[in-house]
């Protein structure tokens, strides 16, 4: 099994970033070799190119006249102009391309490079709403919950089938998104609606990151909705149980992702997607809570292998001005070595600080933090070479090394073998405290009697010698420092 490496890149920042270098217009057909080479050479399996499709200019009109946003715009590009908003990608205007990002074909002819270099393309499904400039806001107006009634948050728009009040797509805590319409979740006929374009995407990618995949689920939307009347039969199921099965039966390894929070990741998992947001252990790493990580990943079990596991992505402040220097590293260690999706953000390697708005087509200029980079050059080609991600990953359960020391609690050690290496295996050993902690570790791999094994830290510059019938036995006595992070290669000598 391979437990995919995932770089997320804004497509219209990053359009603009290598047009900017160049001095030429690049779109997505003439992105430079060297670019795709730097995503192979790191070990990246699968590209999320986010922010491909259009932004109609009623949606960007919101995004430009929005009184936070535009201090939001402030904070993150110091002198931006209105010339540099370009909406939100997730107020879809259509599901082709953007012209300025070199469109279908564009799309097509990168895909086949990125596919060439063994690197498969991921690319956005919004399911819960469209953009204002939709063409279906006037042909279908009736895939959009309203049923013509006037409510809070409503606005009228001119359709096909004259005046209909409408609704801002929304989650159930906030008020509703100004750029967007709410898709109705309750009629067959948007279930089926979408289902198509789903499918539709399918044809241009190799997967997709879902937005805010639980906002459907058929209890969370009427919980949303239920105060907005309806005058047909409600739809029955769940929408992603049909809507995943119907691409996978023409694409069985078409791989889905599921942004998604309040404890509705394993349903999603159960109802088709591969993987889900694992934004529990985010927090927890953020917020320095070092104790409440290996119970959160032992308590998930066999699921760990069905999340994805990441520091930031455009939805999250940067890492590198959230937490310090030491635990980024651990963390960084820790998202890498788990079973599941591993999930990078384009500006986290570099140690970006400034939040990137997704409106907008260009960020702010930041200098390299060398330490910060660092980091990643030593990790990113020592996991490559290792086992992880390529072959079975196992969540040890550390234990105590003696009765009254509870720090084995704060350890999370994977095992990670390929089925034909014998005599080898990887080992990722994380303490996330902020102090010295001890543990022992019982191994479960076969074959540890009877020889003696090599330890050498891929990352770092330990090396252990070890006796296979005591590790059997006694388990592997660990000692690692604050914030320490350790991946041993084990070799039978």
């Amino acid at each position: 099994m391979v437990h995919p490496l995932l770089y997320e890149v804004n497509a219209r920042q990053w359009m603009s970033e290598l047009s900017r270098k160049t001095g030429e217009a690049i779109d997505l057909s003439t992105v430079p070799d060297q670019e795709l080479d730097t995503f192979k050479r790191n070990g990246f399996t699968h590209l999320w190119l986010m922010g491909v499709w259009p932004t109609g200019p009623k949606s960007r009109a919101e995004a430009v006249n929005h009184v936070d946003l535009r201090r939001a715009y402030a904070e993150a590009l110091p002198g931006w102009t209105e010339a540099d908003v370009l909406g939100s990608p997730y107020a879809v205007a259509d599901l082709h391309v953007a012209p300025l990002l070199g469109g279908d074909i564009g799309l097509a002819l990168f895909r086949k490079r990125l596919n060439a270099l063994g690197i498969k393309l991921i690319l956005d499904f919004v399911p819960n709403h469209l953009g204002l400039d939709h063409p279906w806001l006037q042909a279908r107006p009736h895939l959009f919950v309203g049923m013509g009634e006037r409510f809070r948050d409503s606005f009228a728009v001119q359709s096909h089938e004259g005046e209909r009040f409408v609704a801002h797509g929304k989650d159930p805590y906030f008020a509703g998104w100004t750029d967007t319409v709410q898709l109705d979740y309750r009629r067959r006929e948007t279930r089926q609606a979408m289902s198509e374009l789903l499918h539709s995407v399918s044809e241009k990618c190799d997967g997709v990151r879902c937005d805010m995949a639980m906002l459907v689920l058929t209890d969370v939307f009427h919980g949303t909705w239920h105060h907005v009347p309806m005058d047909v039969d409600l739809a029955a199921g769940e929408f992603w149980h049909d809507a995943i099965a119907h691409v996978k039966r023409d694409r069985p390894d078409f791989l889905f992702l599921a942004e998604a929070y309040w404890g509705l990741e394993g349903r999603l998992c159960d109802l088709g997607f591969d993987y889900a947001y694992d934004k529990a252990l985010y927090d927890f790493i953020v917020h320095d809570r070092p104790w409440d990580v290996q119970p959160h990943l032992l308590g998930l079990g066999s699921h760990n292998a069905r999340r994805a596991h990441f520091l930031e992505n455009h939805d999250e402040p940067r890492i590198a001005g959230s937490i310090g220097l030491d635990l980024h590293r651990a963390a960084m260690t820790l998202g890498m070595g788990l079973p599941g999706m591993r999930f990078l953000h384009d500006g986290q390697v570099e140690g970006l600080r400034r939040f990137a708005r997704v409106q907008l087509s260009r960020r702010a200029v930041e200098p390299l933090d060398e330490d910060v980079n660092g980091i990643y050059t030593r990790l990113l080609p020592a996991f490559a070479e290792s086992a992880v991600g390529r072959g079975e990953g196992h969540l040890l359960v550390p234990q105590r090394a003696w009765y009254d020391n509870p720090t084995a609690q704060c350890f999370t050690v994977v095992q990670w073998k390929k089925k034909d290496h014998d005599n080898r295996f990887d080992l990722v050993v994380v303490n996330l405290a902020p102090h010295r902690a001890q543990c022992r570790v019982p191994l479960t791999v076969e074959g540890l009697t009877g020889g003696i094994w090599r330890l050498n830290d891929r990352i770092g510059h330990e090396q252990w010698i070890r006796n296979g019938d005591e590790l059997a036995s006694q388990g592997l006595f660990l000692e690692v420092e604050a914030r320490g992070a350790h991946l041993f290669a084990f070799e039978r000598l």
